[in-house]
């Protein structure tokens, strides 16, 4: 594992605030081309055409009434359902975003059916204006901001949002009984770098349109930046556990420092391995509180979420992965006591890779933030091969949003992660400056057959400082099991600590990693 600090141009922001996005207006189609000879490969040719030009931002321009709305103005714009594509011929139906507000570049949507490909047109009638003054003469050309997917999935009566392709290249997607927290990305070009990240955008889709009774939505989309350009195929199928598979051809116009597939962005403002230096009545807050890994050799890795005082950077260097993702794991609502945000509905999101990706690393980012409006976690995979110009990137994957999985991981899973002082209330014992205490407790894959006859070991490793005081306990409380030790950093900056449970020298827990700095004491 590599750690890193950066001071990084500007951040990460909450609900898409991100960079200034750009625009394209690609080739347009005949008005009539036949569906069934559009696809992915035709995306993917007009990548692949895009690369081998000049970056060129969006040269048209919105009207300033647009551009100049608030926040309040912006959410007082709201799409008539009834003019939703495919109301009540579908399972499926879209909605359309306004422009305006932080949204200022347009998006162009088509629609592909048996008759052919079609532009969809902008018009103000699809919109609700309540107390908020637009051009009366906008131009059916203007395009939207973005769309939003709707499905039957807790009734058959009403149609939920389920996904939302919206600013930059980002998207989220919800299943049953979900709440929107942690959204993915296209791609992510030189996060966290010294030169500052580029945000590449989505500048077209294409929506297939699905049989009436179709459980399966396919979108296409171009994407464009400086760097890159690339083409995408999402096949959306919802569910308990929604589920997207992805499908993208990425072409290198600039060489690119890093580049970043199959990206997830979380927040966590707090939780309970952090310790607390405000006043909140909430006893955490995040989307997140770990990353979990698959790695190729099968090993099951959870690395609990920070908010550092300083940016941090860890690389989790691995061969062919078998997955990785940002998991919400504490779900009762005790846990949160949030009646708003409801973090405790928020999804896990699961990123299982198709195919061999080769060398490379999973990349954890943890960005300081002062509250819980930012978005502050990033994680993605780095291909080990350099991106050069001229590359092709191409990767296939399946996301999934999802509430619990007990097979990930099958084993015994961390639950808990606590840190603390090291002297015991009342202890007058004396322990070297810095010292600290863990308490980490593991629950579920077969720890609740145990007892505590049986041979049971907790292994700890850590490549600075010094490790004391261990102990493990069976915790007859939750049917699991408690380590806990003290760690002296030793003066060392950074300190990597891995514990497992083992039975008769075999894994019995996925390997719980962390990395301790002295960031991580309060501000």
């Amino acid at each position: 594992m590599t750690v890193a600090g950066f001071k990084m141009k500007g951040g990460v922001a909450r609900f898409w605030l991100v960079a200034v996005m750009a625009a394209f207006a690609s080739a347009a189609l005949p008005a009539r081309a036949a569906a069934q000879s559009f696809g992915f490969a035709d995306v993917a040719q007009r990548a692949q055409a895009l690369a081998a030009e000049a970056y060129v931002p969006h040269a048209g321009e919105i009207p300033n009434a647009l551009k100049q709305l608030n926040y309040d103005d912006f959410r007082n714009i709201r799409f008539r359902k009834e003019q939703a594509l495919w109301r009540d011929q579908r399972l499926f139906e879209v909605q359309f975003f306004h422009l305006g507000f932080l949204y200022q570049v347009p998006v162009r949507i088509n629609i592909v059916s048996p008759d052919g490909v079609v532009r969809v047109p902008f018009r103000k009638e699809m919109f609700v204006y309540e107390n908020v003054e637009v051009p009366e003469n906008l131009s059916e050309d203007i395009g939207f901001a973005g769309f939003r997917v709707h499905y039957p999935l807790h009734t058959p009566d009403y149609k939920d949002e389920i996904a939302v392709f919206l600013g930059a290249s980002y998207f989220r997607v919800l299943g049953r009984e979900q709440r929107f927290g942690t959204s993915a990305r296209g791609l992510a070009v030189d996060t966290a770098m010294p030169s500052g990240e580029e945000f590449p955008d989505f500048r077209e889709f294409w929506l297939v349109e699905p049989e009436p009774q179709s459980t399966e939505l396919t979108i296409y989309a171009l994407l464009d930046s400086p760097s890159v350009t690339g083409a995408y195929e999402f096949r959306i199928q919802p569910g308990n556990e929604t589920v997207v598979e992805v499908r993208s051809q990425v072409h290198i116009r600039e060489a690119v420092d890093k580049l970043g597939v199959a990206p997830l962005t979380s927040m966590f403002f707090f939780g309970e391995n952090v310790l607390r230096w405000f006043d909140d009545y909430r006893p955490e807050v995040h989307d997140a509180d770990g990353l979990l890994t698959l790695t190729g050799n099968r090993e099951w890795i959870w690395r609990p979420l920070t908010n550092p005082r300083e940016l941090r950077v860890s690389s989790f260097q691995d061969q062919a992965p078998k997955g990785f993702g940002l998991m919400q794991r504490d779900r009762d609502f005790s846990d949160y006591l949030d009646l708003e945000a409801e973090y405790h509905q928020r999804p896990s999101m699961w990123i299982e890779p198709i195919g061999d990706w080769g060398q490379g690393a999973v990349e954890l980012i943890e960005i300081p933030t002062e509250d819980e409006t930012n978005d502050n976690i990033v994680v993605f995979w780095v291909p080990k091969r350099p991106a050069q110009k001229g590359d092709i990137f191409e990767h296939r994957y399946r996301l999934f949003a999802q509430l619990q999985n007990p097979y990930r991981p099958p084993l015994a899973r961390t639950v808990r992660t606590r840190i603390g002082s090291p002297a015991v209330a009342g202890s007058k014992e004396a322990f070297p400056k810095d010292t600290r205490l863990f308490v980490v407790d593991f629950e579920g894959g077969g720890l609740n057959r145990l007892s505590s006859e049986h041979p049971v070991e907790a292994e700890i490793t850590n490549n600075v400082g010094r490790v004391f005081d261990g102990i493990l306990l069976q915790n007859k409380q939750t049917n699991g099991w408690r380590v806990a030790f003290r760690l002296d950093p030793d003066g060392e900056e950074a300190v990597d600590l891995k514990l497992q449970l083992k039975l008769r020298g075999r894994p019995i827990s996925e390997s719980w990693t962390y990395l301790w700095t002295p960031s991580l004491v309060g501000r």
